[in-house]
């Protein structure tokens, strides 16, 4: 009895001390794309990102069709 009191106390205690941790709030909207101010989804470009993952992707797919091929050289002579 005396051990499920304890855990129903700390499970209380939690809940109770949980409702005041509140998330804060939104952020400020952006600035307006006319007067200057950053665009609407952010002033970072994305098109130097692109190029990065793609090429990756790629080296990383190349790399998985030798190591495929170097190991089955063998099967696919056959």
């Amino acid at each position: 009895m005396k051990k499920i009191l304890i855990k129903l106390s700390f499970i209380i205690a939690f809940i109770i001390s949980s409702t005041a941790l509140l998330a804060q709030g939104p952020p400020n909207p952006p600035g307006d794309p006319g007067s200057g101010g950053d665009p609407i989804g952010g002033g970072a470009p994305i098109g130097g990102g692109i190029a990065i993952l793609l090429s990756l992707g790629a080296a990383y797919g190349g790399k998985k069709l030798y190591t495929f091929y170097s190991k089955n050289k063998e099967v696919l002579d056959e």
